[in-house]
């Protein structure tokens, strides 16, 4: 009975680590998930896979790191990892906000342009007709 719990539970880690691999290629083949996140998150993907299949890799990792308690270097992976990540989204978010303001500044001065255009258009149109122009 020891082994089997060890046994469903190494299972239910494999069988859902492949279904959220399913879950990210079929986000990527349908475009809502850009490649350089897809990498990633196969990447963790395949490091959570390859723990599931081995069972004592993450003690033997946290032996080599003299982490006492495996469990615990998992955590601190994941932690670090999701820093990294929220670093990245801030850095990607900024330059978006950046390209935002430019393309809004950008876009004024076409329309002020434009309007300049269609200004000095009729400002012609009706000096051709004869009409005079009211500022």
């Amino acid at each position: 009975m020891e082994n089997v719990v060890p046994f469903k539970i190494q299972l239910i880690s494999i069988i859902g680590t492949v279904l959220f691999m399913v879950y990210i290629i079929r986000l990527i083949v349908r475009g809502r998930l850009r490649e350089e996140y897809a990498i990633i998150w196969i990447i963790c993907t395949l490091v959570l896979l390859t723990l599931s299949f081995w069972r004592r890799g993450l003690e033997t990792i946290a032996l080599e790191l003299g982490v006492y308690y495996p469990p615990s270097l998992l955590f601190l992976f994941a932690i670090g990892a999701i820093v990294c990540f929220l670093v990245h989204l801030s850095v990607v978010n900024s330059k978006m906000q950046h390209n935002i303001k430019e393309l809004t500044q950008e876009l004024a001065l076409i329309r002020h342009e434009l309007n300049e255009l269609k200004r000095s258009a009729t400002t012609d149109s009706e000096a051709d007709t004869g009409l005079e122009v009211l500022p």
